[in-house]
């Protein structure tokens, strides 16, 4: 069953079964400003949960789009080395708002499971949190699971909770037995962190309003939030181990194989590649570019991970944003927005490319030189910090770069630097205009000329009669201080721009 009509079926059947069919949510939070990415599907419904906000419909099914590449939920360096991390992933969902709870929740996903999709009783095995009496009677008396294929576990695998305060609850878990074959025990068990059971679907039951005190007191609605990976249950229903030999994949390894003219399809660097570009696509789709914080630094840290990896292969031309056109083929008609702005991300992934390509080749001999010489097995944090000030490496590139060589990184030595640079910029960031008027600012102008010949930008501070001020009006001679400008300094003789 391919990935498309396996969304589709769990959909329809969840339609088929009194639920609203709402579409994803954006990937930057409308409803959350403390929450870098949408990372579950659960996101777009938080207030719904709470009851800060009420819906047409007390039952919703989705197929959310979700980010795990910064903060809390941060995938990033993992991929390419495991079966099942990305940065990019679909959540499969559905939501009761104080409608059904625990039994219609569990005989939901197991009738999906085991009727619609046809997954054989016996190769799945699910686990409740130790206190849930209720939901282990649920599945070993009504649905008729074999008591011997029911993990009892504690908070940290089966205790959902929306933060420090607020709903919270148990969980019950359904893992899938790839089989004796494969190595690894049931969850619970010693070596439950292998390969063998799978975990593809979790139930959250939220039933406790948590108190800043740590109290539990029950809410007077209990609400279901569920989740299941589609890339997982793509890779049961296609009988492959590894999230990177389905069908949603294959396309994209593929592209990524004949761009960066590479013959092994088995290549880790490929993973990374094919991975990166369903982020860094639906991320620009979503109103992301590529910036120096927030939001925009992590697309830049992970479309510069890709572009290494491309390196890596031998590709010494821009490759990455050839490979959108295949995504699109590939998610457009499920994702009518990435159809819709393929030129928009194409054209803002070209153009990291060709930034980043200036100084890659450059930064990566520092590197190899460094690691040459190198008497112990960690890189020095000055070098790090120089990758990263010089040459625009994100710390987490170099550290995938050290890991492949089976280093270490000095991190406290790389922010000791980054603090001692932070210190000179405030100092030079203290500058008299005119001789009249100062301004204390924290950060730099970073230049823009050599790839963009306009910008938007954020005004930083006014100065008007020698005096900061916090307006200037039309008519009014100033001087504007911007976070970024495309505008060239008047410096070593040339004329400065104007515009």
């Amino acid at each position: 069953m391919k990935s498309a009509e396996i969304r589709s079926q769990f959909l329809e059947y969840f339609q088929e079964n009194g639920h609203t069919i709402v579409s994803s949510s954006p990937l930057i939070p409308g409803n959350d400003p403390t929450l870098l990415f949408t990372n579950a599907g659960m996101v777009q419904f938080k207030d719904v949960f709470t009851g800060e906000e009420t819906r047409p419909y007390h039952r919703a099914t989705t197929s959310q789009r979700c980010v795990r590449a910064g903060g809390k939920h941060n995938d990033l360096e993992n991929v390419g080395y495991t079966a099942r991390h990305h940065t990019f992933f679909e959540m499969l969902g559905n939501f009761s708002f104080g409608d059904y709870f625990k039994e219609d929740a569990i005989r939901f996903a197991w009738d999906f499971l085991t009727k619609r999709l046809g997954l054989p009783e016996e190769r799945l095995w699910v686990t409740v949190h130790h206190s849930d009496q209720e939901a282990e009677d649920i599945w070993i008396q009504t649905i008729g699971v074999d008591p011997n294929r029911l993990s009892r576990l504690g908070d940290k695998d089966n205790f959902w909770s929306m933060g420090d305060t607020g709903p919270c609850g148990p969980c019950s878990e359904i893992f899938y037995d790839h089989g004796p074959d494969v190595p690894g025990g049931p969850p619970g068990s010693d070596d439950d962190d292998l390969d063998r059971y799978i975990e593809i679907w979790n139930l959250v039951f939220m039933q406790f309003e948590q108190s800043a005190d740590g109290t539990r007191t029950p809410l007077p609605k209990p609400s279901v939030d569920t989740g299941m990976g589609l890339e997982r249950i793509a890779a049961v229903m296609q009988h492959v181990h590894s999230n990177y030999e389905i069908d949603l994949f294959q396309a994209l390894l593929k592209a990524a194989a004949e761009v960066t003219h590479t013959q092994d399809l088995e290549a880790k660097s490929l993973r990374v590649i094919a991975d990166h570009i369903r982020s860094c696509s639906f991320l620009i789709c979503d109103g992301v570019l590529p910036s120096n914080e927030g939001r925009g630094y992590v697309l830049r840290r992970i479309i510069r991970r890709a572009i290494r990896h491309g390196h890596k292969l031998g590709c010494d031309q821009p490759f990455f944003h050839k490979i959108v056109h295949t995504l699109v083929a590939e998610m457009g008609e499920a994702y009518a927005e990435l159809r819709d702005n393929e030129d928009r991300i194409v054209a803002a992934l070209k153009q990291e490319e060709a930034q980043f390509a200036k100084t890659l080749d450059a930064g990566m001999k520092v590197l190899e030189d460094a690691v040459s010489s190198l008497t112990s097995k960690t890189l020095p944090g000055e070098l790090i910090f120089r990758l990263y000030d010089t040459h625009g490496f994100p710390v987490d590139l170099t550290n995938d770069i050290a890991r492949e060589r089976d280093l270490e990184l000095d991190i406290a030595g790389f922010e000791k630097a980054m603090d001692e640079q932070r210190e000179k910029s405030r100092q030079g960031s203290s500058f008299a205009v005119e001789g009249q008027v100062r301004f204390d600012l924290d950060g730099s102008t970073e230049f823009l000329g050599y790839t963009h010949l306009d910008a938007s930008a954020v005004v930083v501070a006014l100065a008007k009669d020698g005096e900061q001020v916090d307006a200037l009006a039309a008519g009014d001679s100033g001087i504007v201080v911007l976070n970024q400008t495309p505008f060239y300094a008047e410096s070593g003789g040339q004329q400065g721009d104007i515009g």
